[in-house]
């Protein structure tokens, strides 16, 4: 099976580094994780719920980190055990770029599984693993928010506008724009008073 993805981030290249590499974060955000647990060096223990179609299995396995470049990166090699259902192994890529309102995480994913999953057929399988990768980043977008805040909104931005108005009719007075205005208001409000002192007179 092969997959591969994009997705932009509404946070730092720094900010989805150290999430992608903390395991707390990780097993709150892998579908069926209830453990994610540091072994050795960049080594994890993992244990996940897995459903394929009618197959449901509880996977025990381990996860190495390779190939890491902070903060651009990683290589993830994995694999579990199921009983019966079989096992799963294989390798995914990882790579941060920043990105103006935030950052872009591409993904490649390659694995094998074999037993009574593997019997399933292809298409199964690769739905599952769709489901499972579009699950994840759900959850991992939703951990950010919680942690970092909603991403700027940009509808705030016309509100500006008024102030800058304010601003440049401030100029323009100071270039005497303004006094000429207020000369041509005098004028008028002089004209309109004349008609009325006619009659007065009269």
């Amino acid at each position: 099976m092969e997959m591969n993805g994009n997705r932009r981030l509404a946070i730092t290249q720094q900010q989805a580094w150290e999430a992608l590499n903390d395991p707390e974060t990780l097993k709150k955000c892998i579908p069926g994780c209830d453990k994610f647990e540091l072994t050795g060096d960049n080594a994890y223990a993992v244990a996940l719920a897995v459903k394929v179609g009618p197959v449901s299995a509880k996977f025990q396995g381990k996860v190495q980190l390779s190939e890491i470049m902070p903060p651009d990166g990683y290589r993830l090699s994995f694999e579990g055990q199921g009983g019966v259902a079989g096992f799963a192994k294989g390798s995914s890529g990882v790579i941060l770029k920043p990105a103006e309102d935030g950052c872009d995480l591409d993904y490649t994913v390659q694995a094998q599984v074999g037993g009574k999953i593997a019997q399933l057929g292809q298409r199964l399988i690769d739905g599952a693993a769709k489901s499972t990768a579009d699950d994840f980043f759900k959850r991992f977008e939703q951990e950010m928010q919680l942690r970092y805040g909603p991403p700027p909104d940009d509808t705030a931005a016309p509100a500006e506008a008024p102030a800058k108005t304010g601003a440049m009719a401030g100029l323009m007075r100071k270039m005497g724009l303004g006094k000429k205005d207020g000369a041509a208001e005098a004028a008028a409000d002089s004209a309109g008073d004349t008609p009325s002192g006619g009659k007065d007179s009269a």
